[in-house]
């Protein structure tokens, strides 16, 4: 779904939506030539892929895959909000004329069309008819037509993509608000459709190719599946969810509609049906995270609509670090302002105040959690920088990788925590002049680290693709083209009485990923396509080192704590032993004063390499971790005179110890020390 950069139609977009209160297989045609790649029973009529040469197989010399991942995509958003917001099929049984049809309010003249009156500009009239003239639709700048007919993508598996992450979405909100809809608005009921749907497709074209595993489009759950797929020249297809309520986990007035007993049976039912990625939060707080806010009307009118679903407007804060979230929304949105209740504004806000004051809940590290239990990845766009911030956290206590930015929502400062702890990055689908630019500025980083890159298409994501950039323009793409892998030739997209061409369209579907790729070489250079060659292996080196992640076991479990103080309250005990006794709702607490120490006997001597400290809001900015095998001589491991508190993780070269001490230099409050858990580890 949408991202903040080059993305002016989303706002006029949603706030429209805040104003308003089988049997599976191809028809049979001629078999083709008997080449691996194609099916032997295409649809007839159907639109063409126009690309000739053989998809490359295997791997490279050093035994990684080869090709793109495109990380955020959104194939079958067309049964999302309701059903009726996204028109079109990525396929059908009864062919391209059923399958991209607009919706029914569009006929005759789009009249109607109340997404393209907004979004298109004018009187938002537009021809409806898909096949066989597609005289408006699909475009670059319609945001209401289906962009991922199945023969499209195959045309970007061809042009060298094997990645594809179908990030099944919806919004309660956005559907409940829109007049046309002709499903419920329960968001899990449609992620549940869209997962079938995917499966489905993936049946549908297996038929074209002579039965079950036949065909080019693999569902896989995981990353050994992913190779083998890539290996053998296919596209390996990842489920993930970009939902604003997943399990039913809203808030209404900061109450949680959810408890932990519904994340795990969302948590379990989505790794049943094979996801293995997801967002926790998308456009509105939840009972899980706060999220990261929308600009300019587009800011007012999601805060109009963040009321209207939870009963609270964002809330900021003062930034506690060099990130930030972006500027909340200032400008008025009267059409969304109307919705509110009499005499309920949205609220104004300091210009200097640009963070969520919601960050991560303690349900939201619950999920967070368990989908590192289930070794799943997430999402961090979306996310408040607070949010993002604990999750990061969470993750290098744990050295667990599985964290990805899929479409350019994070605060850029993070890329690099990201990268270190293993995680991914693709940025989203801006034109060329743009991508280059985003491209080489993160160029070093990736050298540094060794890891491709990648894009997200956001494609049916409602958030507005490359624009034309002209027949005439510096470095226009000439047709036909070689795919990157030089194995393929690629001419301009047809379908029906339609020729697509980028320069003058710009990217109007999914066909073109592979003509905009070719734009990228041309404006940016042969590196910035290298390493989005390099993507797709980069993207399986995250999600496997997440599946073998294990947790390691914390030495700190029923270890003697004794420490130089243990501030007395008669209701509860903040004893030594509360920081080492597995339950984050208790916790050790100093006296008022520096110059404090926590000490635990390990009880025999191990490897120590790791240690976290959970902090609550009393923290220490300056302190020590020491070790010591006999509890008499003690050397400092790891030192720090700039603790900001959350959950830090001191790293240092394991060596053996059976005594552990950390000593508190400096406190950041008035208070004294007060940490909710230590752990340790061998590494």
């Amino acid at each position: 779904m949408p991202t903040y950069r080059g993305r002016r139609h989303t706002a006029v977009v949603t706030l429209l939506l805040l104003v308003l209160a089988a049997a599976l297989g191809p028809t049979p045609s001629s078999a083709a030539g008997g080449d691996w790649w194609d099916p032997v029973a295409r649809p007839a009529p159907d639109s063409g892929v126009n690309v000739t040469g053989e998809p490359f197989k295997g791997t490279n010399a050093a035994g990684e895959v080869r090709g793109f991942v495109d990380a955020h995509n959104h194939i079958m958003a067309n049964e999302a909000f309701g059903g009726r917001l996204i028109c079109g099929r990525a396929f059908s049984t009864k062919g391209i004329a059923d399958a991209l049809k607009d919706c029914p309010e569009h006929y005759p003249d789009g009249s109607l069309a109340l997404f393209d009156f907004i979004t298109n500009g004018g009187d938002g009239r537009h021809d409806p008819a898909g096949w066989p003239t597609f005289k408006d639709w699909p475009a670059h700048d319609s945001l209401t037509h289906q962009q991922n007919y199945y023969a499209w993508i195959e045309r970007a598996w061809r042009g060298g993509q094997r990645v594809l992450v179908n990030d099944l979405v919806t919004n309660g909100v956005i559907c409940s608000v829109y007049f046309f809809k002709d499903r419920s608005c329960d968001e899990m009921t449609s992620i549940r459709l869209q997962a079938k749907l995917t499966y489905d497709m993936q049946a549908y074209i297996d038929g074209m190719y002579g039965g079950p595993g036949k065909g080019w489009f693999r569902i896989v759950t995981d990353s050994a599946q992913a190779r083998d797929v890539i290996a053998q020249g296919r596209l390996a297809v990842v489920l993930g969810v970009e939902t604003s309520e997943p399990f039913g986990c809203k808030q209404v007035l900061d109450i949680a509609q959810c408890d932990r007993g519904d994340i795990d049976a969302g948590l379990d039912e989505l790794h049943a049906l094979g996801v293995r990625s997801m967002f926790l939060c998308h456009k509105f707080d939840n009972a899980l995270c706060g999220v990261r806010f929308d600009e300019g009307a587009l800011g007012t009118a999601i805060n109009v609509g963040q009321f209207l679903s939870t009963g609270t407007f964002w809330q900021t804060g003062k930034c506690a670090g060099p990130q930030h979230d972006n500027p909340i929304g200032l400008a008025a949105a009267p059409g969304a302002e109307k919705e509110l209740p009499a005499g309920v504004e949205v609220p104004s806000y300091d210009e200097d105040a640009q963070c969520n004051t919601r960050g991560l809940t303690e349900l939201g590290e619950y999920a967070v959690r368990g989908m590192m239990e289930r070794n799943m990845m997430l999402e961090i766009d979306h996310m408040s920088v607070k949010a993002t911030g604990r999750v990061l956290d969470i993750f290098e206590s744990a050295s667990y990788p599985g964290v990805l930015s899929s479409h350019s929502w994070m605060d850029l400062d993070w890329t690099e925590r990201v990268y270190g702890l293993g995680g991914f990055v693709a940025q989203y689908m801006h034109g060329s002049e743009d991508f280059v630019d985003e491209a080489d500025r993160t160029a070093a980083l990736r050298d540094e680290y060794g890891v491709g890159y990648g894009y997200g298409t956001d494609m049916n994501g409602v958030g507005g693709w490359p624009a034309p950039r002209g027949a005439d323009a510096p470095n226009a793409v000439t047709y036909p083209f070689r795919s990157v892998d030089g194995g393929s030739v690629l001419d301009r997209q047809t379908a029906g009485e339609r020729t697509w061409d980028l320069n003058t369209d710009g990217a109007a579907h999914y066909g073109l990923v592979p003509d905009w790729i070719e734009d990228i070489r041309r404006v940016g250079g042969q590196h910035v396509v290298d390493d989005l060659f390099k993507g797709a292996e980069s993207y399986l080196d995250t999600w496997g080192a997440s599946e073998q992640h294990r947790a390691g076991a914390n030495l700190a479990d029923g270890a003697t704590a004794t420490a130089s103080s243990a501030e007395w309250n008669p209701f509860t005990s903040y004893a030594p032993g509360r920081a080492v006794d597995g339950d984050r709702g208790t916790r050790w607490a100093s006296d008022w004063s520096d110059d404090q120490w926590l000490r635990l006997d390990l009880g025999a001597t191990h490897q120590v390499g790791r240690v976290t400290l959970d902090w609550e809001r009393a923290y220490g900015t300056a302190y020590r971790v020491e070790l010591s095998t006999d509890g008499v001589d003690w050397r400092t491991a790891w030192s720090t005179t700039s603790g900001d508190g959350g959950l830090d993780t001191a790293t240092f070269t394991p060596s053996q110890a059976r005594y552990l001490r950390v000593r508190f230099t400096d406190r950041a409050t008035e208070w004294g020390y007060s940490l909710r858990e230590v752990g340790v580890q061998g590494r």
